[in-house]
């Protein structure tokens, strides 16, 4: 038990034992208290400051993702509405560049289009001038052989002592040689138009019939006149044609009928007359349509004095006095219209239309079987 004192433990000392205690002023307590609570509030108010730096930092790195993602975004708006115009421009361009491609080929083709075309027209100029040059100098070579023919023709033959050299159908058969051209009866040869020969006298005689002109025929004639040609598309010669021309020269042999029509339309048809004296000598390949007994026209039985070589044949056909008619009339109406043609009739139109009518009555006579009696 305890007795109220204690005892001192071995190596204890005695609690009455003044223990030496090291001496603190209260005050030293106090700021010791004192700053152990404002550590202790330090301790506390530390976590706290430094979680609201924490939430500032925050705070302020979004705002600054937020300015710099709407900066990229207002960027990147730009720059795509700057490539969408830049896209647009590169179309435009494009389909502008397509377009004068397109217009350079067009303008490239119509160019050489154009270049061929001069060139085709050039050459068909320059072969139709050619053709021309070539016409023109047969026509002065044949206007100077005709020249000629009629200057012999006025100073060597008058009607009262023809020239017989200058007029072969005015020898006899037996001394008359072939000639080429269109060869006329006597009796047929002073009824040539004034203007052809005028300074020969042929003057036609005085016909007692009444005459009076065909208005419808004469318009014709003068439209004709204001530029004569052959051409048988016109409505002048195409009435000539059909009414005159082509019935009188239709006969029986159609084949050669034709070949005869050509060669009147290009004069080369020749007509000879047959010498007495070579009539039984007469060769079968001369007269392949006919004999000097049988007409190659007609086909009729008629005693033939003249022969028709067409061209540069060298075969002869024997005609009868009223087929040698009907060519003879034809190839008169020829004749005077390629002088009206040539300028060598200088008449005014009324007496050319009426030495034309004139000539038309004569086919129409010839086809109708009339012709001069041979001397």
């Amino acid at each position: 038990m305890w007795s109220g004192q204690p005892h001192p433990d071995k190596g204890h000392p005695s609690p009455l034992e003044a223990v030496p205690v090291p001496w603190k002023s209260t005050v030293s307590c106090k700021n010791h208290r004192e700053s152990s609570v404002g550590e202790e509030t330090q301790g506390e108010e530390g976590p706290a400051a430094t979680h609201l730096d924490v939430s500032r930092l925050r705070s302020s790195s979004m705002e600054i993702r937020e300015k710099g993602s709407e900066f990229l975004k207002e960027e990147l708006h730009k720059a795509q509405k700057e490539l969408k115009l830049k896209d647009e421009e590169c179309e435009r361009l494009s389909k502008v560049r397509e377009q004068l491609e397109r217009e350079l080929e067009e303008l490239t083709a119509s160019l050489f289009e154009e270049a061929h075309k001069m060139v085709r027209e050039a050459n068909m100029k320059q072969a139709a001038s050619e053709k021309q040059l070539k016409e023109a100098r047969g026509k002065i070579d044949m206007l100077q052989a005709e020249v000629t023919a009629l200057k012999t023709l006025v100073i060597t033959s008058t009607p009262a002592s023809p020239n017989r050299e200058l007029h072969p159908q005015l020898l006899s058969p037996a001394k008359a040689g072939p000639r080429k051209g269109h060869l006329r009866h006597k009796s047929t040869s002073s009824s040539l138009c004034p203007a052809v020969c005028p300074a020969a006298g042929h003057i036609l005689a005085q016909d007692k019939e009444g005459k009076e002109v065909d208005t419808t025929l004469f318009a014709e004639f003068q439209a004709w006149r204001e530029s004569p040609t052959l051409d048988k598309t016109s409505p002048f010669l195409e009435r000539v044609y059909r009414e005159d021309v082509s019935p009188c020269l239709d006969f029986t042999m159609q084949e050669l009928s034709a070949l005869v029509r050509a060669a009147v339309e290009d004069n080369t048809l020749t007509i000879e007359p047959v010498a007495s004296q070579t009539l039984p000598t007469v060769k079968v390949a001369a007269v392949e349509y006919g004999s000097t007994n049988t007409c190659a026209l007609s086909g009729l039985s008629r005693t033939c004095r003249h022969r028709i070589r067409l061209g540069d044949s060298e075969s002869h056909y024997y005609i009868s006095p009223s087929s040698r008619a009907r060519i003879t009339a034809v190839c008169n109406f020829f004749t005077y219209i390629r002088y009206i043609q040539q300028g060598l009739v200088r008449q005014d139109a009324e007496p050319m239309f009426w030495e034309i009518t004139r000539l038309r009555k004569e086919m129409s006579l010839a086809k109708l079987g009339f012709f001069p009696q041979e001397a």
